[in-house]
């Protein structure tokens, strides 16, 4: 079965991202799935920002990342992200890590974060809500299956 289509963002690794060994940190691959999935909602879903102002909260719940290769400074790397499970108020986001080297793909890490989302009660607490419903259009066309 073909994968679905995903969100790409494309980057660079820089110096800045390496470790004194001269290998990425492997925390930045972290960082880069929050970006990958900032950058969707900005692209796919910019009405979130409503919902956040109303008191949505979206909370990372369990991240993971598994590595398969090093990547070095300058190597030119496509994050790929697609949506797996979609429940009542969480959903799982699916991380695919491929280095670019003269046209040619190899995949050198895949990851996995799952956002929940709350709300800001009158009383201050967070309560458990359900996905609002753009987050879910927006995921529908990227959701592995």
């Amino acid at each position: 079965m073909p994968a679905s289509p995903a969100f790409e963002m494309r980057h660079v690794v820089t110096f800045e991202e390496t470790n004194l060994v001269g290998n990425v940190y492997y925390a930045n691959h972290v960082r880069w799935q929050g970006r990958c999935r900032e950058l969707f909602l900005h692209a796919h879903a910019p009405q979130l920002l409503d919902e956040v102002a109303r008191g949505l909260v979206l909370v990372t719940t369990r991240v993971a990342c598994e590595y398969f290769d090093e990547l070095y400074a300058f190597d030119e790397i496509i994050v790929r992200m697609r949506a797996g499970e979609i429940g009542q108020g969480r959903v799982t986001m699916l991380f695919e890590y491929w280095r670019v080297r003269e046209g040619a793909e190899s995949l050198v890490a895949q990851g996995e974060q799952q956002i929940a989302c709350l709300r800001c009660a009158e009383d201050g607490r967070h309560v458990p809500t359900g996905l609002p419903e753009v987050l879910v259009r927006a995921l529908e066309p990227y959701r592995q299956h």
